[in-house]
């Protein structure tokens, strides 16, 4: 019986395991959006994750939500620098997302600040 038992909580690790890796590792698409940052924060109660939003219409109605992995310390203080301003972000779909990765299933990858297509001559 306790091998029964032993064989089954390996097998719901294992799928667990094999769940986590294909949501983690496995993009549901990758692109790139620019817009307005308009915001960029670092919030949750216990867990703390990076999230922000780029405005990609002149009323704001497309907003664009989007998550930061924690690891991505470069990505995180280039989109602090770029706050208010129009950038290029390139990021990665996932299937879904995790609680403690972020609150988007879109995590950026890359941050370019770009001219404003307002301001082009």
């Amino acid at each position: 019986m306790k091998k029964i038992i032993g064989l089954i909580i390996v097998a719901i690790i294992a799928i667990f395991g094999a769940y986590y890796a294909f949501v983690y590792f496995v993009p549901y698409s990758e692109g790139i959006r620019s817009g307005e940052l308009i915001k960029i924060s670092h919030k949750g109660v216990a867990i703390k994750t990076w999230e922000g939003e780029i405005s990609q219409g002149i009323s704001g109605a497309q907003i664009f939500q989007f998550s930061v992995l924690d690891k991505d310390k470069e990505v995180i203080q280039q989109l602090k620098d770029y706050q208010g301003q129009y950038v290029k972000l390139d990021y990665v779909e996932r299937y879904r997302t995790f609680f403690w990765l972020g609150d988007s299933k879109y995590f950026i990858t890359k941050v370019q600040k770009e001219k404003s297509p307002g301001y082009r001559n």
